[in-house]
């Protein structure tokens, strides 16, 4: 089994490549066309020429969108606004 696993990783890395290029929007592609870094996957893929090429060079790198502080309901003044205009009036 453990003389399969150098295969089983390439193809791995082939395949991840392939889709992650597929799934790429056409705007985040850099310096060739899409359609040109998937031939380049395909052509050098079992050597790991082209995958390699599109994880470093083809597609841009995505930075972790900026992640807004957590905030608990009963410091949020946007919540307790909310709950002031549920309740109902009261007596009668």
């Amino acid at each position: 089994m453990l003389r399969y696993l150098p295969f089983l990783l390439v193809l791995a890395l082939w395949i991840y490549a392939f889709i992650d290029c597929l799934n790429t929007p056409e705007e985040e592609v850099r310096g060739l066309p899409k359609v040109v870094w998937v031939i380049i996957i395909l052509l050098f893929g079992e050597v790991l020429v082209g995958p390699i090429a599109w994880l470093v060079a083809g597609r841009n790198r995505r930075r972790a969108p900026a992640r807004s502080q957590w905030v608990a309901p009963d410091d949020n003044p946007d919540f307790l606004k909310g709950l002031k205009d549920d309740t109902p009036p009261s007596g009668s």
